[in-house]
């Protein structure tokens, strides 16, 4: 191995790793089932996920979609880099579901080729940072004429624009890491998944979220359960004059996107698709 190899290795396992932290900050297992829960029900239902299917979910979280794919008689792997996250998800779907709950990479999945029927991640690759490693791993363990689903926040939609808002307060991402929101354009995965799969159908769809009833209520859940948006203030933790800023920036963000006038419409984009 070269020396640049070891070092791109090096540094993909301590990238790795602080993802694997950052996740396990806060309480993404509220933010799952209190602020989005409904789309884990909307995947499931796209990728018309049946009874006896064999069924993985990559970046599985706390479960908000493997938990619906198991109440649809499938049975389920759900699959994160996360423990505490699969733990949460664990204590929610209790003993009653076929759910396997399983460490694992999303950009090196610790499956054989093709051994799904169904293959699904809800907010979930779109967060490795090496996305055609990512997409490559989701083709990979699905059957040939499986079904691939995909829902992603896009780029020009809330949360999107809450990690453009973030990106200048954070620190540098390592060479090669892609920002999470690309899954969110229909072009970049059609160009990910390439000839891989057929049938692909994409469509922009929104979440109300009516959680929030001030941009400063959106701000303050946010500080305190997601992950991400911990990371980036305890980034800044001791500049206070820049713990100021982005609190402002994010207010102006949510007020922009109607947290101060009613339901906010958070948009993502929804992917379905058959391995060729």
């Amino acid at each position: 191995m070269s020396t640049t190899s070891s070092e791109t290795t090096t540094a993909d396992r301590e990238l790795k790793a602080k993802h694997r932290t950052m996740w396990a900050m806060g309480n993404y297992a509220s933010v799952a089932s209190d602020v989005v829960g409904d789309l884990g029900p909307v995947l499931v239902e796209a990728s018309g996920i049946t009874s006896g299917e064999k069924v993985l979910d990559v970046a599985a979280g706390s479960g908000n979609a493997s938990i619906p794919a198991a109440q649809a008689g499938a049975e389920v792997v759900a699959s994160d880099l996360t423990p505490e996250l699969l733990e949460a998800g664990r204590t929610l779907a209790g003993d009653r579901l076929s759910i396997t709950w399983e460490e694992g990479d999303a950009e090196a999945l610790p499956y054989q080729d093709s051994s799904f029927d169904v293959v699904i991640s809800c907010l979930g690759a779109m967060f490795a940072p090496h996305h055609q490693d990512a997409a490559d791993e989701l083709v990979r363990v699905c059957r040939p004429d499986g079904r691939i689903g995909l829902l992603s926040w896009t780029p020009e939609g809330f949360i999107g624009q809450m990690f453009a808002t973030m990106k200048p307060y954070a620190p540098p991402p390592p060479p090669g890491a892609q920002p999470p929101p690309l899954w969110g354009s229909e072009d970049h995965v059609r160009e990910l998944l390439g000839d891989r799969v057929r049938d692909i159908t994409a469509t922009r769809r929104t979440l109300r979220v009516d959680n929030f009833k001030a941009p400063s209520d959106f701000r303050e859940y946010f500080k305190n359960v997601y992950g991400p948006t911990i990371a980036v203030y305890r980034f800044n933790a001791d500049d206070t004059d820049k713990v100021a800023d982005l609190d402002r920036d994010l207010d102006a963000l949510a007020e922009r996107f109607g947290a101060n006038d009613g339901p906010m419409e958070w948009e993502y984009l929804l992917v379905t698709a058959v391995r060729a």
